[in-house]
């Protein structure tokens, strides 16, 4: 067997592996009985330490060291210099270390749907000391340069440094904060947003067909907190979370799961034996999602075209003018939990996220303290006051799953989308009324042949500059937030 060829084979194994945990952490998070939750951890803290050995050990180090040797080119010297830098920084982790890390994540997950369910910090706490202590000491393995946070960052997107994210974040968070004040004494009109959990499902089907999210390659399920998982190429899943008191949370945050589905069902089947069958990074992907909650969800056109079926599938709806009825989705309304935030403050609550993280890596803030500065920073930030831990510093998965260095992705993905909307206009012809007929492949066909179908195979600021003709900037966000929140006041 050519080197090659074992190359191809590695990948294809791990790719099995990687099936296997995703779908357990599907179901752990979507219909896993209460009492399974500890064999459920072993389970993928055995599966994820056998990939882990399949990535670090003497075989894979041998294979390693023979495609050096060979002569390269095109997808193969990208997925072999992707793969040896991935090795360097792995392989710097202890393998009863990380089995540890594994099985920590996996039971502190189960611990935080119930700590939150109860409101109950002091039982997740533990848990989450626990996990900083391995961040920290994961960080020192694998160094870093100026920040150590920025080991972190790494993982989630590649290249990317505080050093570059403290003045991108500084500037947004000004731009919104000076939108705010001119928003400051505006009243949106209030809307009944109740709807039963049967009717979100059946809109939340009907816009993700809308949209031609691929039903036979996924699915769409309910969970505490919504994500989309992928299974493998034809098996990207949705979750949404019901709520009957506002469905505006289930149906455009399935919109947004959507998106990430749509990016995971574009990328090129070929680069999944090359190790390069996923997203460049997590704000790319974030790019995908909010473009398709926002960009498409909440354009004026998509929304007017599906009024009709709304105010049939909602009573409520059934005498307010279509004009309310916009000002009222775009509604600016500093809140307390991100996933329901509003279009214009969402980036708040990810750098408060950032902030908090940056300083509990370096050991300037506990764990302990960390319930108190989180209450701080929204009520300096967004002028709320945190009412309990359930709605404050325990409404977020990610830090249970270790994911530090995660949260900044979210807003990055913010600032690609408006990037990519402005390319796209320049691009494709008539826009909006694409979304408004329903008619998105000429859409999707350019996210799909600037971004989708690289997988990883290019970096985020490649993709970004190809797409754009420009390096990163926050510029486009904010002329796009000011255009909009101009023209939804203007109709007050």
């Amino acid at each position: 067997m050519n080197t090659l060829q074992q190359w191809r084979d590695h990948f294809e194994a791990l790719g099995a592996y990687d099936e296997a945990v995703a779908l357990l952490y599907w179901d752990m998070r979507t219909y896993m009985p209460d009492q399974s939750a500890e064999n459920r951890s072993k389970s993928i803290g055995f599966l994820s330490t056998e990939s882990f050995r399949r990535r670090t050990g003497t075989a894979y180090q041998t294979l390693l060291k023979t495609m050096g040797q060979e002569t390269l080119t095109g997808l193969e010297a990208i997925s072999y210099e992707k793969a040896k830098q991935a090795y360097d920084r792995d392989s710097k982790i202890p393998e009863a270390e990380y089995q540890t890390f594994i099985t920590l994540i996996s039971e502190a997950e189960s611990v935080w749907e119930k700590a939150k369910d109860a409101d109950d910090w002091d039982l997740f706490a533990p848990y989450l000391e626990k996990i900083v202590a391995m961040e920290r000491k994961f960080v020192e393995y694998w160094g870093y340069g100026q920040h150590p946070y920025d080991a972190l960052l790494h993982d989630y997107e590649p290249g990317m440094t505080v050093a570059e994210l403290d003045p991108l974040f500084a500037e947004l968070r000004q731009a919104i904060i000076t939108l705010l004040k001119q928003l400051d004494g505006k009243t949106f009109p209030t809307l009944d947003w109740s709807a039963s959990r049967e009717t979100q499902i059946q809109l939340n089907h009907d816009w993700l067909n809308d949209i031609g999210y691929d039903f036979t390659a996924g699915r769409l399920d309910e969970t505490v907190h919504p994500f989309q998982t992928t299974i493998n190429r034809k098996d990207a899943r949705v979750t949404t979370k019901y709520d009957e008191n506002d469905y505006r949370n289930s149906v455009f945050g399935t919109m947004h799961e959507a998106g990430h589905a749509t990016y995971e069902q574009g990328i090129a089947p070929e680069l999944d034996a090359l190790g390069l069958g996923e997203g460049a990074s997590m704000g790319i992907h974030e790019s995908q999602s909010l473009f398709f909650e926002n960009f498409i969800g909440r354009n004026q056109g998509f929304l007017a075209a599906r009024y009709e079926g709304l105010q049939q599938a909602i009573p409520s709806l059934t005498d307010v003018p279509f004009e309310t009825f916009y000002a009222a989705v775009n509604e600016v309304k500093p809140s307390l939990i991100r996933i329901e935030a509003d279009e214009l403050t969402y980036a708040l609550h990810i750098i408060i996220r950032y902030e908090l993280e940056k300083r509990l890596i370096t050991g300037e803030l506990e764990v302990k303290d960390l319930p108190a500065e989180w209450n701080r920073l929204y009520k300096e930030y967004l002028g709320v006051d945190v009412p309990s831990n359930a709605k404050g510093v325990l409404q977020d998965v990610h830090w249970s799953g270790g994911s530090f260095g995660y949260f900044p992705s979210y807003a990055l993905g913010l600032v690609y989308s408006a990037q990519l909307n402005e390319a796209l206009r320049r691009d494709v012809p008539n826009v909006d009324q694409l979304i408004a007929d329903g008619t998105l492949q000429p859409i999707k066909g350019w996210l799909n042949e600037h971004i989708h179908q690289h997988g990883k195979a290019k970096t985020p600021a490649e993709l970004i500059q190809a797409a754009t003709g420009q390096s990163i900037s926050v510029q486009p966000l904010i002329n796009y937030l000011t255009a909009k929140y101009t023209r939804v006041v203007e109709a007050l």
